[in-house]
């Protein structure tokens, strides 16, 4: 029976895998431009909408989300050293191995399905728990057991989170002290933080609403939140667990979508400017980033990227080594590299 299991839920993941590459030649032109240095910026090729990437901690990977419709797409593992890409999701995924105690509220796998903002959790031993936001047949953080022992990472799915009713679209996700998640409504005409935890589900965090929230990162203590304030063209750094709670606006000149730690202990906030503000021109940008300090708000710009038929919209950006890597949607077919 395990054997006609394994067998079957193997011809279900190469069924969407086929699923998806048609998706995806159905979803966007041939590419306008080829994967080559485009003045001082380099490419890593072989992605489709990395939109948001996760350095794995310890190691030489990175995890990006791809994007090859509104309700499907794939899930990368990308080596900085070689910038070897490799899909572990649902292509070369392991066998599904849910976890009901603790996901009680989920319905069961699903194996299709469009992957947006990332986390992680660390364990021991190489395995840690992914957190993917997804979207499509339904709106859910899916979870993932990833296994770092073998050459190239696994992923084995675990369990979901069904979205806080009421929510417009969960967008990013940070883990939280404690086995709590934090997560945004991302909605231009007002959204907010939520929290949640087994054992009081989704939680809406008081004094968070603000519009357009979109990246998310917290303090080591869990004392912070850091936001990326897509509406105000600004870094917000939310309390938590204080009463009042505290909010301060750092802006930095762009749409902010994803944020992250940079390695300097630095909050790198990821952008673009593709529509002016009002009636008054502006610079467009493709994609932009500053790092951030957390407690003093001290704002370094770092890139200013037009973009090009290849790279059409900056979504996120991470330390990758003595670089600065970019993921992008809408067109984006692959991480833009900046030397730093």
């Amino acid at each position: 029976m395990r054997l006609k299991q394994s067998v079957l839920l193997s011809l279900f993941y190469a069924a969407c895998f086929f699923s998806q590459t048609i998706l995806a030649q159905g979803s966007y032109p041939a590419q306008s431009e080829a994967c080559d240095p485009d003045s001082d910026t380099f490419f890593v090729c072989g992605l489709i909408n990395p939109e948001d990437l996760y350095q794995v901690p310890g190691t030489d990977w990175v995890i990006a989300s791809g994007r090859i419709s509104d309700y499907a797409g794939p899930i990368y593992a990308v080596n900085i050293n070689n910038h070897q890409v490799e899909e572990i999701y649902p292509h070369n995924a392991a066998i599904p191995d849910f976890n009901q105690n603790i996901y009680s509220e989920c319905p069961g796998p699903i194996l299709v399905f469009q992957p947006h903002g990332l986390t992680l959790r660390e364990g021991n031993n190489g395995n840690h728990t992914l957190y993917v936001v997804g979207h499509g047949e339904r709106e859910a953080i899916e979870v993932f057991n990833l296994d770092m022992s073998s050459e190239i990472p696994g992923l084995s799915w675990t369990g979901c989170i069904p979205a806080p009713e009421g929510t417009r679209r969960i967008n990013s996700i940070t883990a939280l002290p404690g086995g709590y998640l934090g997560a945004t409504n991302f909605d231009t005409a007002g959204g907010q933080l939520w929290e949640w935890h087994p054992s009081t589900d989704w939680i809406e965090v008081p004094g968070s609403s603000m519009p357009g929230p979109n990246g998310l990162v917290s303090s080591a203590d869990g004392e912070w939140y850091y936001v990326g304030g897509w509406s105000d063209r600004a870094l917000v750094r939310v309390s938590r667990g204080k009463s009042p709670v505290e909010v301060n606006l750092i802006p930095v000149g762009f749409n902010v979508d994803n944020v992250r730690w940079g390695n300097d202990g630095r909050v790198i906030a990821a952008g673009h400017i593709t529509r002016c503000p009002d009636v008054n021109p502006c610079e467009l940008s493709a994609a932009r980033v500053a790092k951030v300090h957390p407690s003093t708000f001290a704002v370094e710009q770092l890139v200013d990227y037009k973009g090009n038929g290849f790279f059409n919209v900056g979504t996120v950006a991470i330390d990758a080594d003595d670089e600065i890597w970019i993921g992008g949607i809408y067109g984006s077919f692959g991480i833009a590299r900046f030397p730093q």
